[in-house]
Formats: structure tokens, C-alpha cells, sequence
């Protein structure tokens, strides 16, 4: 089972007691969900709420029966060329289709049926807590979650850029930061901090879910820590290692050349200790002169090592290109 599904099943089970947060997460379902609803030409309506979640149709229909004492039957169909079945819901009850649609504000003062409904003027949503509800009902129809092992990815796709527009403003109410995209005909609501992600798993209802989503993520930031550090010390030990090398090949060209002995004391010593201790850090070879000297000393008097080297092979280049 995967994440997403997961935390959808989790928050399923969430139950409001207040009739206006049930209000509120009902007409998230009819409002963002695969909801169809009629108008019937003589004042009354049809609703068909479909889902490929049977956990998601019970959830409606337990809304339904708590809120109107309605019970319809979820009815099976069998997807057309796919091994997979839908879940319907059919309100035939024209009576409580119209209380239905009147509970969740979404018939007009002439009748019809709302369109573009407002959210940020709804009377629905002027509570926090029907926010929580109306969000967590707006996930279960339409959102998913990445599995936060791979990314931080929280989304809700809605059909029109108004309803993704709305549902982003609600989201921001929340104090979390929602953008928007469009995706082929689809408008996303999506949120990328792993922070607000745990935010909004946490108004949603899912506690189990959102304590599985903070082990992760503490485990992948102790672990991006861990790889940082690796990363630094490997490239300092490659910058070390580098730099000795040279150091070595420096004092062997000397050495080829004019001869150690051509050094005064202090530079004969060090670039003997660096010949015979080649893997020495530069704390390390200090410690092994005499007397001993700091890290930047023995940093200093390599540095003129290399400056001699270094004038010993321009005099051999101007010697060839003067023959």
C-alpha cells in the first residue's frame, strides 16, 4: 500500500463531532470529488458521487446518514477494459437531494444549482475547524502524497482554475504556503515544504501518518548531515592528499637538481621529514622537526620549497628555449 493511500485511509476514519465541520467536509466531497448532480426540471436534483475507493464511498455515505439520516446503497461497476471496479452513489431521493444540496450551501436563491462556489465567503468555512474538515475532505477526493522516502510532494487536483485558485487561498488561511500549476487539462494545488506538508497531514486528522512522515524525514536529514560531512572530509583528505603529492615531487626536483644539501638547515630538515614521511599531515610532520614547529610553519617553509622548484624548472625552460 503506498504512502498516500496510507494517510487517505487513516483520515478517513476521522470523525468530526460538530454538525458544521461534517457539512464542511461533505461539500468538499461533492465539490472537488467525481460528483455529477441533476437538475431534475421540476425543483428537485439527482446526486451520482463516484470514487475507485470503496473506504471513500463509505465515508460519504456515513456523512449522508449522519447528517440526513440518509442511507443509499454503494453500488460496484466494473471499469470498461480495466481490471478494476468504481464505487457509485446514487441519491434518487429528490427530497434529500435538495436537503443535501441546501446543507452544503451549494443551491442558488433561484434554485439552481451553485456554480463557482466561493470559499472564502462561504459560511461553511468561517471556523477553523470546518477549514480542517473541509481540507481533509478536499485530500481524500482529490489529493495524493509522495512517498516522503523519495520527496516532499503534497497535491490537489482540481478541474478548473477557479477551484484550484479557491482551494489555494483556503490552503494559505491554513498559513501554509500553496502554489498552483497547470498539468495537461488539470489545475494542481501542491505544496513542497516538507514542514508545511507535516502542517497540513496534522489539520487533516492523520496522526499516524504524520509521525511516520517526521521519522522519515528526521532519518533524511540525519542522514543528507552524515553525506555532508563525508562529502567535506573526503574532499579535504583528496586536497591534503593533492598537495602532498606536489610537495613530494617539488623536493624531488630539487633534490635531482641542486641537491638537498644546497638548502639552508631548516628547509634541508623539512624536505627530508616530507620525503620520508609521505602520507604526514602538516601537524604531523611539525611535530617531527626539531625543534617542533606549528602546522603553519611547516606550511610556510613547504610553500618555499615549491617557490624554489619552481625557479629551478622556469631556469631549465629558458636554458632549452635559448638553444
Amino acid at each position: 500500500m503506498s504512502f498516500s493511500s496510507e494517510i487517505k485511509i487513516e483520515i478517513a476514519k476521522v470523525s468530526d463531532g460538530a454538525r458544521h465541520c461534517r457539512l464542511a467536509e461533505l461539500a468538499a466531497f461533492l465539490i472537488f470529488g467525481s460528483c455529477r448532480i441533476t437538475e431534475c426540471g421540476d425543483g428537485s436534483y439527482q446526486i451520482r458521487f463516484q470514487t475507485e475507493h470503496l473506504y471513500m464511498a463509505e465515508k460519504y455515505v456515513l456523512l449522508l446518514k449522519q447528517l440526513f439520516g440518509l442511507i443509499p446503497q454503494i453500488e460496484e461497476e466494473r471499469q470498461p477494459g480495466r481490471n478494476s471496479s468504481s464505487y457509485v452513489v446514487n441519491i434518487d431521493d429528490r427530497e434529500g437531494a435538495v436537503r443535501i444540496l441546501e446543507g452544503v450551501k451549494l443551491i442558488e436563491a433561484d434554485g439552481s444549482v451553485a456554480r463557482g462556489v466561493s470559499l472564502e465567503h462561504s459560511v461553511l468555512l468561517r471556523q477553523e475547524c470546518c477549514r480542517r474538515a473541509f481540507l481533509r475532505g478536499a485530500f481524500l477526493v482529490c489529493g495524493s502524497i509522495s512517498d516522503p522516502n523519495r520527496s516532499y510532494h503534497l497535491e490537489m487536483v482540481c478541474n478548473d482554475s477557479f477551484s484550484a485558485a479557491q482551494l489555494c487561498a483556503l490552503v494559505r488561511t491554513m498559513e501554509i504556503s500553496a502554489k498552483s500549476i497547470i498539468r495537461k487539462k488539470y489545475h494542481v494545488v501542491y505544496i513542497k515544504e516538507s514542514d508545511e506538508i507535516s502542517r497540513m497531514l496534522g489539520l487533516m486528522g492523520s496522526r499516524v501518518g504524520l509521525m511516520n512522515f517526521e521519522n522519515i524525514r528526521i532519518l533524511r536529514e540525519v542522514r543528507g548531515n552524515v553525506n555532508r560531512k563525508v562529502n567535506c572530509e573526503t574532499a579535504n583528505i583528496n586536497k591534503t592528499v593533492t598537495a602532498a603529492v606536489r610537495q613530494v615531487e617539488d623536493i624531488e626536483y630539487i633534490r635531482d637538481t641542486i641537491g638537498l644539501e644546497s638548502l639552508s638547515k631548516v628547509l634541508d630538515e623539512m624536505a627530508r621529514v616530507r620525503l620520508q614521511y609521505r602520507e604526514a599531515s602538516l601537524t604531523e610532520l611539525g611535530s617531527l622537526l626539531d625543534p617542533p614547529v606549528g602546522k603553519s610553519g611547516v606550511n610556510h617553509r613547504l610553500r618555499k620549497l615549491s617557490k624554489i622548484a619552481e625557479v629551478l624548472r622556469e631556469n631549465r625552460r629558458s636554458i632549452k628555449n635559448g638553444q
